[in-house]
Parts: C-alpha cells; structure tokens; sequence
C-alpha cells in the first residue's frame, strides 16, 4: 500500500529522526559538528528558522518553524547528505534512518513551551550531564552563553523572548515537566490544525485590563482570565512586567 503524503501546513513543528534500527548515528565530535552544521545550511536554504535542537548518539530532536509548506524536502535533503556523508566516513552502505521522520504540529502555546523544555532536558534524561547546558550538541549550551548565539539560532524563539538575559533563560528552561505537561504533549501531538500562536493581540486592551490591579491575588486571577480569553503568556508578562515562567505557574496553579 503507498505511503499517504504528510499534510503540511506553516507552522512549528516537532521532528524526531533514529538510526535504523536504533543504531548510532553520531559517533565522535565530528558527526555531531558536521550535523550542525549541515542543519544550519539547510534552514537557510528552505528557509527555516530553529528554535531548539538536541542531538543524541541514535537520534535527534528539532523544534523548527516551516514557513513555506517545505517540511518533507527539507528533511529528505538534511537526512540525506548526512547518510552520504556518515556511510562514505564509515565505509558502510544501506538506509541509516529508521524509515520516515516523525513530526508533530505544535498545535497549542502550551505545548509549545513544554515542548522546549522536553527537548532540551533529552541528556538530563539519559543521565548523561547533570545540567542541560553542559551539553554542548543542543541548543541550550548556546543559550546559556554570553556570548553570540550561532546565526541558525539567531531568529529562536528563546533568543527572541530573552535576548541574552540568562537568568529569565535558566528560569524558563528549569520549570519541572509533570504529569499534567506531559499529557499536554500527548494530547496536542495528536492535533493537525491549531490557532496561530503568534496571532497580533491588542496589547491596549490587555493593559487597561490590567490597570489599577495593586495586589497579587488579584492579578494573579485576572492573569488566569487573560490567558483564558486567548492572550499568550509571553505577552501577559511582558505586560505585567514579570517573567513567563512565573505566568506559567500561576496558571498551573488554578487548573
């Protein structure tokens, strides 16, 4: 029976890819670097803007953004050069993924940001660092720099929100994945069509919601009604003036 063809819509998208067979795909620095650097290149040729990547020794993990329906070309290409260029180093031959990649639409804002911190806490996960920017083959490891983050990075949804303000970044990334989060991603992984996340909103309106609010009881149920009538809660702290990890667990908090 043939393969049905992916719906493929702009949007963000969560991509897996493994070894056949759960092989090693990453060996030694250089696959790893060569990878990253081949990733950067095909975002700029199908222009596609990475949020967060993790590279495991069997597999790997992507947040990007698809702004031209391109998904299955942009991957077909990345995952094959770097099949020529692993069997030719390793003088082997046959399929080095395990069939076809797998991708979520990133349906909701929330899955959006448990997706990210799922992502980037892979190592932690696998007990390979004891902290996620010790490990220098994902997107985190440049995050917590001070210095420039790489140009594939440069347009991320992280460095975008954040700039270079490590602390807001260690926050963010620091919120701890429960249960509750982690049927979120199952649920939303099942979606296809989803509202636009970075829908313009009129910030006028939310600030005179807002205004005159003094204590915090207050403004924490009014930030639950914000975010119950559509506003992100990256624009609702930037309103409030506080940070959205802490937006974030007030709204936990009243579910």
């Amino acid at each position: 029976m043939a393969r049905r063809p992916r719906i493929e819509i702009s949007g963000y998208y969560h991509i897996v890819n493994r070894g056949v067979e759960r092989r090693v795909v990453f060996y030694d620095k250089d696959d790893f670097e060569y990878f990253l650097s081949l990733l950067s290149d095909c975002c700029e040729k199908f222009n596609i803007t990475l949020h967060n990547y993790c590279l495991m020794n069997n597999h790997y993990h992507l947040l990007i953004e698809v702004k031209e329906g391109n998904l299955s070309k942009f991957m077909r290409y990345l995952n094959s050069i770097y099949a020529i260029y692993f069997n030719k180093k390793y003088k082997r031959s046959g399929h080095l993924w395990q069939g076809r990649f797998k991708s979520w639409y990133v349906a909701n804002e929330a899955y959006l940001y448990i997706l990210m911190r799922y992502i980037e806490q892979n190592p932690l996960k696998a007990k390979i660092v004891e902290k996620i920017e010790y490990y220098p083959y994902s997107s985190s490891y440049y995050f917590y720099k001070e210095e420039k983050v790489p140009v594939c990075l440069q347009n991320s949804w992280i460095i975008k929100t954040y700039g270079k303000n490590i602390k807001e970044i260690k926050d963010f990334f620091t919120l701890e994945i429960d249960s509750a989060d982690l049927k979120e991603l199952i649920k939303a992984s099942s979606l296809v069509d989803a509202p636009d996340i970075d829908k313009k909103v009129n910030r006028g309106k939310l600030i005179k919601f807002f205004d005159g609010i003094k204590d915090k009881q207050t403004r924490n149920k009014y930030i639950v009604k914000a975010y119950e009538q559509g506003y992100s809660q990256y624009v609702i702290a930037k309103i409030i003036g506080i940070s959205q990890p802490a937006v974030n667990k007030i709204i936990k908090r009243s579910s």
